[in-house]
């Protein structure tokens, strides 16, 4: 169905399972993002899975053109898998045959749900800060781990007082001012990397703006941001159950990038989420170098395929999944990933000093 079909016990349903698991608490498996998903794209579906007229799961996906299946928010988000009852276990070709798909891929699947664990390809840990000790154990643990890191970390942010204003921190902030001024530094750093720009589409704008005023227990999008005086020098945009926040659009303003203004926020909003009773914060798996040295913990994701077959299944594959390889032994050797990384910021140097030209030549003085 629809997720705005979803009927008010279903959606209770819905909520009541996600409690029950651990591997669940994730807020990107929550119903309000299917929801907020939803009214955005026409495209996403849920199937409701019921076992003598009980349901014991859900499973949010998008169908795409010729039954092509994608997680939940795709490349948007860093978790997927079943929202169902513990060690549910299901045929997966039935599902996908029941959904109306053909094949999905998975790269941020929950590692282990019992119907797609024949699947998985690549099992990886994802950096968290485990703040289930509080604050004080979190960064006495990130201390021990790197002494030189965390003093060079502060001897910046004692800098960045003294030379631009004194160091404010806002948790949970309402200020969509300051919430535009982050996914403008965003889209900037998209752009200086190479990367596609995400908040060029106005459809993950609105998500985002949504995302923001959603206020409950157990679903929130949280702003915090770093301030030098009354300048805004770094920030973060996630989303949070009742016990996890997730990482999702953190930035900086480059004009500060000497500071390290990033890692000097991630510890304050680290503070701030353990006093407001959050458990941990999930950075997400990749290879930033800042996740390595910041994390106490980890939790388990996995790739995945599942195809029934057909043609578009076959064509599929022959497009994708010998580009999601090499993309992974490319994040696993540190040299390549840096030679990766060098291109694509090139290219975005070389993008951005085009831009400029290109917008005079089609003004009507150039012409």
């Amino acid at each position: 169905m629809r997720p705005r079909d979803l009927g008010e016990s279903e959606v209770f349903r819905w909520r009541e399972i996600q409690r029950t698991s651990a591997s669940l608490d994730n807020p990107f498996l929550s119903v309000d993002f299917t929801l907020a998903m939803g009214r955005l794209r026409d495209y996403v579906r849920v199937a409701v899975i019921e076992d003598g007229g009980e349901i014991v799961g859900f499973f949010p996906y998008e169908r795409h053109g010729f039954g092509i299946g994608k997680p939940l928010g795709g490349f948007l988000t860093t978790c997927h898998g079943l929202i169902s009852v513990p060690e549910l276990k299901i045929d997966p070709r039935d599902l996908l045959r029941a959904c109306k798909l053909s094949a999905i891929d998975f790269d941020h699947l929950v590692a282990g749900q019992p119907t797609f664990a024949p699947y998985e390809t690549d099992v990886r840990p994802a950096p968290v800060m485990d703040l289930s000790g509080g604050f004080d154990a979190y960064i006495e643990q990130v201390r021990a781990a790197s002494a030189k890191n965390y003093k060079t970390v502060r001897y910046k942010e004692r800098k960045l007082g003294r030379e631009q204003g004194e160091i404010r921190f806002a948790w949970d902030s309402p200020d969509v001012g300051a919430l535009r001024t982050l996914l403008g530094w965003k889209s900037d750093q998209y752009q200086r990397t190479g990367r596609v720009d995400r908040f060029a589409q106005p459809w993950i704008v609105r998500l985002v703006e949504e995302m923001h005023s959603q206020r409950s227990d157990d679903f929130a999008g949280v702003l915090t941001m770093v301030y030098a005086g009354d300048t805004p020098v770094a920030g973060h945009f996630g989303l949070r159950t009742a016990h996890t926040l997730v990482g999702w659009f953190p930035a900086y303003d480059s004009a500060f990038a000497r500071y390290s203004p990033g890692i000097m926020h991630h510890l304050h909003m680290a503070e701030h989420a353990a006093n407001a009773g959050l458990h941990q914060v999930d950075m997400g798996k990749g290879g930033r170098e800042y996740k390595e040295w910041l994390k106490t913990g980890a939790l388990m994701v996995a790739e995945a395929r599942i195809s029934r077959p057909s043609p578009m299944a076959a064509a599929q594959w022959l497009g994708r999944v010998p580009v999601n390889r090499l993309r992974t032994v490319v994040v696993d050797n540190p040299t390549l990933f840096r030679a990766a990384d060098r291109v694509l910021k090139g290219y975005g140097r070389a993008r951005s000093a085009l831009r400029p030209r290109s917008a005079a030549q089609q003004s009507p003085k150039a012409q």
